[in-house]
Parts: structure tokens; sequence; C-alpha cells
């Protein structure tokens, strides 16, 4: 097994990942995440919070724009499944 090194500093519903391959950012909530990785793909994804199931979902290219205009969904959608499940 490999070592390796990560660091996740929150900042309300944005996340800021550093690792050894560099900086990742994320928005979103508990159940939905969209963001872009250290290694420059942006990525979505989906939880059942407090079970360990998910699906991530990443593809390659500029997010900037996907991630500005995905606050708002991600938002909505993060407290409607967290109202659902509690």
């Amino acid at each position: 097994m490999g070592l390796f090194y990560r660091k996740s500093v929150k900042l309300g519903p944005f996340r800021v990942n550093l690792s050894g391959s560099g900086i990742g950012y994320s928005v979103g909530g508990r159940g939905f995440r969209v963001g872009k990785s250290s290694r420059g793909r942006n990525y979505t994804a989906f939880s059942i919070p407090g079970t360990g199931v998910g699906y991530r979902s990443s593809s390659k290219g500029s997010g900037c724009l996907i991630l500005l205009a995905a606050i708002p969904a991600s938002l909505a959608l993060s407290h409607w499944i967290f109202t659902s499940l509690t």
C-alpha cells in the first residue's frame, strides 16, 4: 500500500481539498456534491448520508460554470435529502 496525504477545509457548502497531487474544490451538502479534483477532473457525487453508499461520476473539461450553476441546485437537493431522512 502507498502512503497518501489529504486535508479538507470546509467553508459552509464549499470544501477545499489539499492532497499530494494538488488542490481540489467542491460545493454541495450531504448527499450531493459537484467539484473539480486536484488532477483537473470535474465530478458529480451522490450519496445516501450515513450509509456509505454513493455514486461518483467524473469527466475532463472546464467546470467553473458548471460549479457556479450547480450551487443553488445542490443546496436545495441536499436540504431535501437531509429533511426527508430525518
